[in-house]
């Protein structure tokens, strides 16, 4: 699964402080969501066009390894990210060049038309979660990742 970050991850909210230092808000849910499905093996990494500090703070607390941040066009590094991950474009979430494109509740219309399967939760409220459990049902996986749980 490759993820944006603002909008995804958060709820496309930036705050700055008095020394002009950025923060985020990351929705704990979609840590669960993410620490569940890598637990069943399935890659995840970030793609996104501005690098951010809070990022790469929250990517090591989820143990994300795959950080591709600074993007001017994230459809042209796809191939980029797949080769460095050493998957093809059909094993991936992401819009049209891939097996399942997913868009967030509060995505625009345009991007809802086109998705495949569109969360019930807007950005950086469990949308992420959202996806991942449904991914790991779709693949069998779901009942194996709670029974570590329970």
């Amino acid at each position: 699964m490759i993820l944006d970050l603002d909008g995804v991850l958060t709820d496309d909210g930036i705050i700055y402080n008095d020394n002009g230092v950025e923060t985020k808000i990351f929705n704990v849910k979609d840590g669960v969501g993410i620490r569940l499905f890598m637990k069943a093996a399935i890659n995840l990494c970030i793609a996104t066009g501005r690098p951010s500090n809070a990022l790469y703070n929250r990517c090591k607390n989820l143990g994300i390894k795959h950080i591709f941040d600074g993007l001017g066009d994230k459809a042209a590094t796809l191939d980029l990210i797949l080769d460095r991950i050493g998957i093809s474009a059909e094993q991936v979430a992401l819009m049209k060049k891939v097996g399942l494109s997913i868009a967030l509740a509060d995505a625009h219309k345009t991007v809802l038309k086109n998705a495949d399967m569109v969360t019930l939760v807007k950005g950086g409220n469990g949308a992420v979660r959202e996806a991942c459990k449904t991914i790991s049902k779709a693949q069998g996986l779901w009942e194996n990742i709670l029974e570590r749980f329970l």
